[in-house]
């Protein structure tokens, strides 16, 4: 598929590895060369550092696709950083939260700021125990935001619900403007740890065919987070495997 092409990476599957010119080499090594960068490896309230991490990872051959997972606040001032931030870099996606307690005002600010900055904003939705993470709760949201507002799936996540990550994607697919490709494994108790994408839980053949069905054509980014001290050789597997299935 042409999307997977632009597979990416988020940058919290490299934790430990905190200059940046040993995360662009792992990112490298990884074997992609966009990315999804995190408040881990730049301070994004910090307007004046902005371009110097950009610069940082463009000379080192990176592009930078989208960042987060944001929290995006009622208050605008608190939260235009992070739309310099992707002016900055020149990406044109977010993947972001809200508090629930700032309904409605956080989505207008959001709303606000995208149409600004002329960016989407994904929203990350964080396992079964958070309150952006189930699909009744998104519809909702999407029925009272514009378009700017959409879903950045986390598949690990929403299997983390019970629900396979292929029924994310039939809702919404019109809002679907980024996939984490991420995968769980769970024991008899629930208990969930990582996966090598397509290894646990996710059915990487489904999920292919339901973005097929919804036309998708935003970004996919990878994501695993066991092994921190030494992230590259699993995301190298999970890598293969994606582009296995996805050829």
């Amino acid at each position: 598929m042409d999307y997977i092409s632009k597979l990416g990476v988020q940058s919290y599957c490299y934790r430990e590895i905190r200059q940046l010119p040993d995360l662009v080499k792992a990112v490298r090594e990884t074997g992609v060369d966009r990315i999804e960068l995190c408040g881990v490896h730049i301070d994004f309230n910090d307007i004046k550092s902005h371009a110097p991490v950009v610069n940082a990872l463009q000379e080192g051959g990176l592009t930078i696709v989208s960042s987060g997972v944001n929290r995006v606040f009622a208050d605008e001032a608190k939260s235009r950083p992070l739309f310099e931030f992707c002016a900055e870099a020149g990406a044109r996606l977010m993947s972001v939260s809200f508090n629930i307690h700032e309904l409605p005002g956080c989505l207008r600010t959001a709303e606000k700021l995208a149409e600004e900055y002329d960016i989407r904003l994904g929203i990350h939705n964080h396992g079964g125990y958070d309150w952006l993470g189930n699909i009744e709760t998104l519809r909702w949201i999407f029925n009272q935001t514009s378009p700017r507002i959409g879903l950045m799936l986390d598949t690990a996540w929403a299997l983390h619900t019970g629900q396979p990550a292929t029924n994310y994607v039939k809702a919404f697919g019109e809002r679907l403007y980024g996939v984490h490709l991420k995968d769980f494994s769970f024991d008899d108790k629930g208990k969930w740890r990582d996966a090598t994408v397509g290894q646990g839980t996710l059915d990487l053949p489904e999920l292919k065919r339901a973005l097929e069905e919804v036309g998708f054509s935003g970004e996919p980014i990878l994501e695993f987070e066991g092994d921190p001290s030494n992230p590259v050789p699993a995301l190298q597997k999970c890598v293969e495997e994606i582009r296995k299935v996805f050829a």
